[in-house]
């Protein structure tokens, strides 16, 4: 599993953020079922840059926590069946699979974490959990939808022991 880690900002934290992500992203291709080896991006942005990013690709001009831009159009959630059909789905050079970009508002998870009363560590894994669902398709749109994926979300962080 590669993972592109931008951290241009410099933020510092108490934990190693790259092995953390890295560590929680595997997990989930895992409880997921990939049978690929895989490539995610991963950004780390103040408010203004996500808040850019925000406005010109969702059309919502606000900070959020996290952004995810799934590479693949999954039919269903972590139905792989279709990627070997599209010679784009996968790098030409490792053969990983392109599962896309996620950006997480470093500012806005340190005040949810406050405000939730856990680490950053527990705020920054599941964000990371959160949007690696999102780029295999999981979607929060209905209550069904968002039941499910925070139980998925909940399982990762429950078998990396990232409790409250």
């Amino acid at each position: 599993m590669t993972l592109l880690y931008d951290n241009e900002h410099e933020y510092g934290f108490s934990f190693d953020a790259e092995k953390l992500a890295k560590a929680v992203i595997c997990a989930v291709l895992e409880q997921e079922g990939c049978p690929y080896e895989a490539e995610v991006s991963l950004s780390l942005a103040d408010e203004d840059e996500i808040r850019s990013v925000n406005r010109e690709f969702r059309d919502t001009d606000q900070v959020t926590d996290v952004l995810s831009f799934p590479m693949q159009d999954f039919v269903k959630p972590a139905a792989y069946d279709f990627l070997e059909e599209s010679m784009d789905a996968f790098h030409p050079e490792s053969g990983e699979l392109l599962l896309g970009d996620i950006m997480i508002c470093v500012p806005r998870m340190r005040r949810q974490a406050s405000e939730y009363g856990h680490g950053e560590r527990r705020e920054f894994a599941f964000l990371v959990a959160h949007s690696t669902l999102h780029l295999l398709g999981y979607d929060h749109m209905t209550d069904v939808e968002r039941m499910f994926m925070e139980a998925r979300q909940r399982q990762v962080l429950e078998n990396l022991q990232i409790t409250r």
